[in-house]
This record gives C-alpha cells, sequence and structure tokens, in this order.
C-alpha cells in the first residue's frame, strides 16, 4: 500500500482520546445486570457480605471506565461512580416496572423469570435505562457504547438521550427505533419494527426536539412510523401497523393503514 496511508494512520493515533473497548464497556453492564437479577446466572448462592462486596467491585469498575474515558476532562468521576450506585436501587425498581409490563401484557410470557432471562426487549430497556441515567450524570460516550451494543445483540435501537417512563413493553422488537429526543409516557407498548424517528435529519436540528412524544397507555402496533419532534401521540391512543404518522393525533384515536386485500379463491 501506499506509504501515504501508513503515516496517515500513524498520525490519527495521536488524536484519539483513549477509551476502554466497547467489549469492557458492555461487560461491565452485563455483570451488574447479572447482580441485580441473579436469575440470569446459572447458579447465585452468595452471602450478604459477598453480594456487597460485588456491588462495591461493581462501582469500581464503573469508576474505572469513567477515569480511563479522557473525553471527560475535570468530571468527577469519583461522584458519578457514587451518584449512580445510590440511585441503582430506582433504576431497578423501573426495571422491575418493565417486567410487570411484559408479564401482564404478553399472553405467552409465563414468568418474570422467563422475561429477564429470554425476552430481548427487556435487555434492551435495561441497557437503555443505566445508558439514560450516565447521560444524566453528564457522562460522555459511555451511554452511546451501551445502547449501541443492546442495539447489537437484540436489533432494537434505543439512544440514551430518550425520555421514557415506567412500565414499557417491547413485543419480539426487532427494527424498533427510538430517536434521541423521543419522549414515551407509562405503560406503552411497542411492536417489532415500530420507528419513533425524526422527519428531517438535518444537521442544525442538533439541540431540537426532533422525535415524537407518546403518551401513556398507547399502543403501536408493527412496521408504524412516527417521525416529527410536534408530532404528539395522545394516551389511549392505538397506532396500528405500517401506519405513517407525521402529526398529532387526540387522545383516545384509533388510526390505522388501510389497504386493498385481494384473495384468490383456490380449487378444491
Amino acid at each position: 500500500m501506499n506509504e501515504d496511508f501508513y503515516l496517515h494512520i500513524y498520525q490519527k493515533q495521536e488524536h484519539i482520546d483513549p477509551v476502554p473497548s466497547n467489549r469492557e464497556i458492555a461487560e461491565w453492564a452485563i455483570n451488574l445486570l447479572n447482580l441485580i437479577y441473579p436469575e440470569r446466572l446459572t447458579r447465585a448462592e452468595y452471602t450478604l457480605a459477598e453480594i456487597r462486596k460485588m456491588f462495591a467491585d461493581s462501582e469500581q469498575g464503573l469508576l474505572y471506565i469513567l477515569t480511563s474515558t479522557k473525553a471527560c476532562i475535570g468530571c468527577e468521576n469519583e461522584l458519578i461512580a457514587e451518584s449512580f450506585y445510590q440511585d441503582l436501587p430506582e433504576l431497578y425498581r423501573k426495571m422491575n416496572t418493565d417486567i410487570s409490563a411484559t408479564l401482564s401484557g404478553d399472553p405467552a410470557a409465563k414468568s418474570e423469570f422467563e422475561i429477564i432471562r429470554t425476552y430481548p426487549g427487556f435487555l434492551a430497556i435495561c441497557f437503555y435505562r443505566i445508558a439514560h441515567h450516565l447521560l444524566l450524570l453528564q457522562v460522555p460516550l459511555i451511554p452511546r457504547f451501551l445502547t449501541e451494543y443492546a442495539h447489537s445483540v437484540t436489533g432494537i435501537d434505543i439512544h440514551p438521550g430518550a425520555r421514557i417512563g415506567e412500565y414499557l413493553f417491547i413485543d419480539h422488537g426487532t427494527g424498533i427505533v427510538i430517536g434521541e429526543t423521543t419522549e414515551i409516557g407509562n405503560h406503552v407498548k411497542l411492536y417489532q419494527g415500530v420507528t419513533l424517528g425524526a422527519l428531517s435529519v438535518e444537521k442544525y436540528m442538533a439541540d431540537m426536539k426532533r422525535h415524537p412524544t407518546i403518551g401513556d397507555h398507547v399502543i403501536i402496533y408493527s412496521g408504524a412510523t412516527i417521525l416529527g419532534g410536534d408530532t404528539f401521540i395522545g394516551e389511549h391512543c392505538i397506532i396500528g401497523g405500517n401506519v405513517w404518522l407525521t402529526r398529532s393525533v387526540p387522545a383516545g384515536s384509533t388510526v390505522y393503514h388501510q389497504s386493498a386485500m385481494k384473495v384468490i379463491e383456490t380449487k378444491k
């Protein structure tokens, strides 16, 4: 290859801020989930003292990731790590509301254990809730790494900047996209292929509300696309499959996609 290419790659190294590998960051979050949901493990029989020690080690793991990430000069990493773990019981409570929503909303769900171990929607939500809280604590980069890891293993793309209420149920989930400035209320149910996106992706809109707001008790069926920062879906709405929406819908509405369907009879 051209020598200039090698030189270009060599020079790039000087301008890259050190960040732990994506795998290290994801493993910290996975280990944290294994701690708060021992159902994820083959066998978990820890003493109370061991559990305390494991949470302390987990906090040190987060502190290592924060201090190793040089994108935030002057960040109070010890205070951030301490604050995150102080808030962990509240995060755990919110995650449990998502389990409850899944158990009550999916006839196929037989137990909380099954949801914790097998539901990609629940895993994606857990990673989002961890990432979103880190974002609220002004942590750079790491939240996005976490949600992109979840995206890679579940097919569910939730930006850590989205604001999501409690009792979220994601059924199947593959292909769901939830944009950065999306707001979702409580008791919302999303099916596969739903997009909550921006009507325009112009760079000047970076600091504007670009994604829709979804009210409480809304169901959005598979393949629906809802776009725009001014789009509001009122509470108790039902949005049918394959619907394309760029305007608000009043509370209590049902919106569905109407298409011509032709049935061809076959001879017996």
